[in-house]
């Protein structure tokens, strides 16, 4: 199975990225992480990008916050699927970087969950991987399944609850 590459901009983005990690380890998906810039370490961030394919890389998630230029950066430096995950700042509470992740120019795609959504990338990275790996792809399945059966057993203690 491929391996997904996890970069954050900054380590203030980690304690979103262990969610990532947490998840993908949960699904027995190998990833990397970096912290890269792509502002004050654009050769490193470029280089990464670049051999990423070739050193077994499936998927690249890009978490940053404020100009959120990562994912863009990576993107523009490989065909590899790309997943941006914007952080929350103290500025703008994240919709800075929402709009710097999101509003990608036409032929370098990035695709982008929700701000500080890194649960949901870990997800979308296994996805992206399962089209080839029909393992994973069932792993994925009965996820989807307890999560399903979880939100039904809440819902069986719910009426009760709301009496209380």
């Amino acid at each position: 199975m491929k391996k997904v590459g996890i970069i954050m901009g900054s380590d203030s983005d980690l304690p979103i990225l262990k969610k990532t990690a947490a998840t993908l380890r949960s699904l027995g998906i190998e990833y990397e992480t970096h912290v890269f810039s792509a502002h004050r370490t654009p050769a490193e961030a470029r280089d990464f990008a670049v051999s990423a394919r070739e050193n077994g890389f499936g998927v690249i998630i890009c978490a940053a916050g404020m100009a959120a230029h990562l994912a863009g950066a990576i993107a523009a430096n490989t065909t590899l699927p790309v997943i941006g995950i914007p952080c929350k700042s103290a500025n703008l509470d994240g919709l800075d970087a929402l709009l710097a992740t999101v509003m990608m120019p036409s032929g370098i795609p990035v695709a982008t969950v929700a701000i500080d959504g890194g649960v949901n990338a870990a997800l979308l990275s296994a996805q992206i991987l399962a089209l080839s790996d029909e393992a994973l792809a069932k792993k994925l399945d009965e996820k989807r399944r307890k999560d399903a059966e979880g939100v039904l057993e809440k819902d069986r203690g719910i009426a009760q609850r709301i009496e209380e």
